[in-house]
């Protein structure tokens, strides 16, 4: 049966030329989906450095422990992704499960075992035999090539209804620096360090720390702003890898001018990436904008964001169509985080609904009714305490959310 695709969705994957040092392919291991490819993987060349961000989860998968300690080294020359299967709370088998899949991958790039990274999504706690994913990187890696992008980003999806890509350029030393990065991620998703799974990839000559503070900054302003349902993975993991080849003198140092252009490429890259998330939340028909002004401050603007973003009174009434403001005010009230009710100020759509404590004299709900019929909806909240502020994406509870949840594992 053919998937739905989002409403929500983009036109069309964007086209993503090669990066140089990069080649991918995608290949079908049967973990769980019958004709479609269930496994990404990438060669990176000698001398790549990496970044990664991932889950705070406590009870995180065995790949997650694995990345965690190969960012410690700053070098990767492979990658390999797997769909359908998180390998999470899965014991001593995800562990032997990562140790095959690396050692095989490690043998056939000819690189340490830690320069190997791992990710997995999918269902939880389904262990799977230790050599199921190796024994088929052999064919996988016969595959290889600089352009199967799409091929890639499909392969890592498992309720997408689309692939997420973006690309961006920039010029540093004169040089053509090109970020190409492509995302998975539907539900289960209120990141808290990264999205489900996400890679990036360019060929700027990038120190790793310097690519990690890049990374973790970008992310916070990306990834960490999202929420679908309110629910942070066991997997979630972005990885970003940079390959040198693009010709630029080596970038050391944080503060080195040359990284302008190149930050805020990785910014638009990784924000692309992380709307497309929400844009194709389980069963979303609305993608919801929601700004946070006059806060004590910018965490306190995000967390009151957040609060009312994961409202499942507020999702809802974004689904029907429901102006129903007094479920953002009681959001606001519940937050944690300083606020006054006689300062509070609301709108929709750019219509205020409340100030001074009430509804506006003589508000008008239709304009703001009509913006709730369609698929962009803004809500702005105005504390009216201080100069934070934040915004955060998301998008409406539908039934359709329950429909995939209910039936996930069958």
């Amino acid at each position: 049966m053919a998937i739905k695709v989002s409403p929500l969705a983009p036109d069309a994957f964007p086209t993503l030329s090669p990066v140089a040092g990069v080649r991918l392919a995608a290949y079908n291991c049967g973990i769980r989906y019958k004709g479609r490819d269930d496994l990404m993987v990438a060669e990176l060349a000698p001398g790549t450095t990496v970044a990664g961000v991932l889950t705070r989860s406590l009870t995180a998968s065995a790949p997650v422990h694995w990345c965690r300690k190969g960012l410690v080294g700053g070098s990767a020359r492979a990658l390999v992704v797997n769909s359908g299967n998180s390998n999470a709370f899965t014991g001593a088998a995800g562990e032997s499960l990562v140790s095959q899949t690396v050692a095989t991958a490690a043998q056939l790039v000819g690189c340490a075992p830690e320069e190997v990274f791992v990710a997995s999504t999918g269902v939880i706690g389904q262990p799977l035999p230790a050599d199921k994913i190796a024994q088929n990187l052999g064919a996988a890696w016969e595959k290889l090539d600089e352009a199967s992008w799409d091929a890639a980003a499909r392969a890592i999806m498992t309720t997408d209804t689309f692939p997420k890509g973006a690309v961006a350029t920039c010029v540093i030393d004169g040089k053509t620096v090109t970020l190409n990065g492509f995302a998975k991620g539907s539900g289960m998703i209120a990141p808290d360090m990264a999205t489900m799974l996400g890679f990036l990839f360019t060929d700027a000559a990038i120190a790793a720390p310097v690519l990690q503070k890049l990374l973790s900054r970008a992310t916070d302003r990306s990834f960490n702003c999202v929420t679908v349902d309110g629910d942070t993975s066991t997997s979630d993991t972005v990885i970003l890898v940079a390959t040198g080849q693009a010709g630029n003198a080596p970038i050391t140092e944080l503060t080195d001018p040359r990284l302008r252009p190149f930050a805020k490429a990785l910014d638009a890259v990784c924000l692309d990436l992380a709307q497309q998330i929400v844009r194709d939340g389980e069963g979303a028909t609305k993608f919801v904008t929601l700004t946070v002004t006059g806060a004590t401050s910018n965490q306190a603007a995000k967390r009151i964001a957040l609060t009312v973003a994961n409202s499942p009174l507020v999702k809802t009434a974004v689904a029907g169509e429901d102006a129903n403001w007094g479920r953002i005010v009681a959001a606001v009230g519940r937050a944690g985080e300083k606020a006054d009710r006689d300062r509070l100020v609301i709108s929709i759509g750019g219509v205020q609904i409340c100030a001074n404590g009430m509804e506006v004299p003589g508000y008008d709900e239709a304009p703001v009714a009509a913006h709730m019929k369609g698929q962009e909806i803004d809500i702005q909240v105005d504390l009216g305490l201080g100069r934070g502020k934040a915004t955060v994406w998301t998008c409406d509870l539908t039934h359709g959310y329950i429909d995939i949840n209910g039936s996930y594992r069958s």
